[in-house]
């Protein structure tokens, strides 16, 4: 254990938050910004130099101290999830704690030191979070870097992750209008990304990075895999093939070669799992060398008549058949197995924005059975 620990404190001290060469200028305007990348970083310098360099007054520093507080002493009443960065306690801050901070609920997201992520993913939030601001990105609203312990510190989403409301056991079905609205807005943020001065690759596009407020907003989460793409261009190539499994896109499996259209696969992922219902991994019922999910449903999105055998059935019906068959055909599209004719997500954004609060028949009715109190 004590070989692993100094192991990792090199680790730390190799990949330090070195000075960035470039400040960063402020602006609200979508873009406008000088982006920073890893490629701006010098490792010969130290964590203090990050607060000022790259973040200015957008992100508050927090202590180890503080955060204990927030969290009582990370507490397992206040344990709200855990990823590959680590476990995730439900905090408060305000501005007794630094002034001007506003009064909130915060997630605070801890490093899991045995974990497979490290200190490069935890900067890589900070680098792009601390820079980016979009209503359907997750607010980073400060960070912690103190001996080895890596925190980051965002906006509470009362709601959770996509994955946990969609596939959620033993409760109502989540209505077609509240997935259209996620739908689109993971899209919007996605297109964001990609259309920086530096685009921005995603790479680990999935349900549960796909956050939720209390108004079923989302904002897209979990920047410690993308990846900046040169000035002018939106291709990668490398050479650790990252994300998780049943959402990459296969020229990337296959190659390496990473591409904005490599997060539209993805998304057409998502999109499949919103329109079905069944999850793209981890279903026990395509184990044992059944065919995956894409496999069995890409086939039958363009056909029209077998919609019924793809949407949700736990929709009961309650879907605008054209609406529908729009979506499909989209995610059909996104879904290509060859990346040019995958749409870019401007595209898929201006598809979905047509098909919200879509007036259409629905298929079916739904069905109420009244049980009568002297039933048995």
């Amino acid at each position: 254990m004590s070989s692993k620990k100094s192991k990792w404190k090199f680790f730390i001290f190799i990949l330090s938050c070195g000075k960035i060469k470039c400040t960063l200028e402020e602006s609200e305007k979508q873009g406008s910004f000088q982006k920073l990348c890893f490629s701006d970083i010098s490792l010969s310098s130290s964590i203090e130099d990050l607060s000022i360099s790259l973040v200015g007054s957008r992100l508050y520093t927090f202590t180890l101290e503080e955060l204990r507080e927030a969290t009582h002493d990370f507490s397992w009443s206040n344990h709200i999830g855990e990823g590959g960065f680590g476990p995730v306690h439900k905090g408060f801050v305000d501005d007794k704690l630094r002034h001007g901070l506003k009064a909130q609920t915060v997630a605070v997201k801890q490093l899991d030191l045995d974990g497979f992520q490290g200190h490069r993913e935890w900067l890589a939030e900070i680098i792009i979070l601390g820079q980016l601001r979009h209503p359907h990105l997750v607010k980073l609203i400060g960070y912690c870097c103190e001996d080895e312990h890596r925190l980051l510190v965002y906006e509470y989403m009362a709601r959770g992750s996509l994955e946990n409301q969609l596939f959620r056991r033993y409760s109502a079905a989540m209505p077609w209008s509240t997935r259209m609205k996620i739908a689109l807005g993971a899209a919007k943020g996605l297109a964001f990304l990609h259309e920086a001065d530096k685009h921005v690759i995603y790479r680990d596009f999935k349900a549960s990075n796909i956050l939720l407020d209390s108004d079923y907003t989302a904002k897209l989460s979990d920047f410690g895999l993308a990846k900046d793409g040169l000035e002018g261009e939106d291709t990668r190539v490398t050479t650790r093939i990252m994300g998780t499994h049943g959402y990459a896109a296969p020229e990337y499996i296959m190659t390496g070669h990473l591409t904005t259209k490599s997060d539209v696969y993805s998304y057409g992922v998502v999109m499949l799992e919103l329109l079905t219902g069944k999850r793209v991994v981890s279903n026990k019922s395509r184990c044992h060398g059944q065919r995956s999910l894409v496999e069995w449903a890409r086939p039958l999105l363009r056909d029209q008549g077998k919609l019924q055998r793809i949407v949700d059935p736990r929709l009961e019906g309650q879907f605008p058949t054209k609406g529908a068959i729009k979506v499909a055909a989209l995610t059909y599209k996104c879904l290509s197995q060859h990346p040019n004719p995958r749409p870019t997500m401007s595209d898929v954004v201006k598809i979905l924005e047509s098909l919200q609060d879509f007036d259409d028949e629905f298929i079916g009715p739904i069905v109420y059975v009244a049980v009568s109190e002297t039933s048995h």
